[in-house]
């Protein structure tokens, strides 16, 4: 774990370096994914007898890091109702966020089709699809592993998946922005659960770490592409921009965090409870709006951030302070 937080911190150093042009922080990226990048078959032994999957492990009973983990009804359950339904709730995620890596893969692959010869951009938009690809076959094989028949998102979003990565040519200020609204929600939950440092299951936990670590660089990379074009927008592309941006964030975290109605069902949660917990509850509002600190941060530094755009993220239920720099805890920025 010390590793996984040491490359993170790096990363954003090296981001941060202010001498460095665009080009140049580009290519420290694409030099990190060559020093430092995880295969999912090489770098996690599947079948080492820590790493397998128990259906009747308390580790899997869901850390309060999830708002579901930490509601009285999951809480009061019986033990081995708290492990089926945090056995099923992980591998859901999980199902999620490939769906959503392969939607990414396929919009870097769009975006950099038409790159010239030479491009930065070119050849780290690369270096991140490979390791999307690592991190899809790696979720897949953690939900086949375990054993539970999860659908991922919602029929609406995999209807349009297909459509989605089409973006990235059309309007890639809008894709990046897209991409941070799936990146930015799994990858803070993640770092949370891994800072509490609670007894979680090895499996899941070094997944979590070779997501994490990797993760670094394609936020990083997403930040430093909507600085470096933002400057180039047009004013009503800027305009149409800053309402759509906590638009689609609020969208795809729901996405990612809020189980569907398939989901629902198979765990056994009641409307009354997911009401509840997505989004009414103070609390679980106020885990909504953490989840975007550091968007909000980059919103306000491209000039995604107006009169009317500040209101539909107040709308949206995902305004509030923004983080002073990236990854920064949610108490830190508080």
């Amino acid at each position: 774990m010390t590793s996984t937080i040491g490359h993170d911190q790096d990363t954003r150093d090296a981001l941060a370096a202010p001498f460095q042009t665009y080009e140049q922080r580009l290519r420290t990226l694409s030099e990190a994914s060559v020093e430092q990048h995880f295969d999912a078959f090489a770098d996690i032994d599947w079948d080492h007898p820590d790493y397998a999957i128990d259906p009747t492990d308390e580790r899997w009973i869901l850390p309060e890091a999830d708002v579901l983990g930490r509601h009285p009804w999951y809480q009061a359950l019986p033990r081995d109702e708290q492990i089926r339904i945090g056995l099923y709730r992980q591998a859901n995620i999980t199902k999620v966020g490939l769906q959503f890596e392969q939607i990414l893969i396929a919009g870097l692959m769009n975006y950099a089709f038409s790159l010239p010869n030479g491009s930065a951009e070119f050849r780290y938009s690369t270096h991140e699809a490979t390791e999307e690809c690592h991190h899809t076959q790696m979720f897949q094989e953690f939900v086949n592993r375990s054993g539970q028949d999860v659908g991922g998102g919602s029929g609406i979003f995999r209807a349009v998946s297909p459509i989605l990565p089409l973006a990235a040519r059309i309007v890639p200020f809008g894709f990046f922005f897209g991409v941070l609204a799936g990146e930015e929600p799994i990858d803070h939950v993640q770092k949370t659960i891994l800072r509490a440092g609670d007894d979680m299951h090895p499996l899941l936990q070094r997944i979590m770490q070779i997501h994490v670590a990797e993760e670094a660089r394609h936020i990083g990379f997403a930040h430093q592409y909507l600085e470096h074009k933002a400057p180039r927008l047009k004013r009503h592309e800027r305009a149409v921009l800053s309402v759509a941006v906590p638009l689609i964030m609020r969208w795809l975290c729901d996405e990612i965090v809020v189980p569907t109605k398939k989901a629902q069902r198979d765990m056994g949660i009641p409307r009354s409870v997911v009401k509840e917990l997505y989004w009414d509850n103070p609390e679980s509002r106020k885990f909504l709006r953490d989840l975007f600190g550091d968007v909000r941060m980059l919103a306000e530094q491209t000039g995604m951030m107006n009169k009317v755009s500040r209101r539909v993220w107040k709308l949206m239920k995902i305004d509030g302070p923004t983080s002073r720099f990236r990854s920064q805890p949610a108490s830190a920025a508080a």
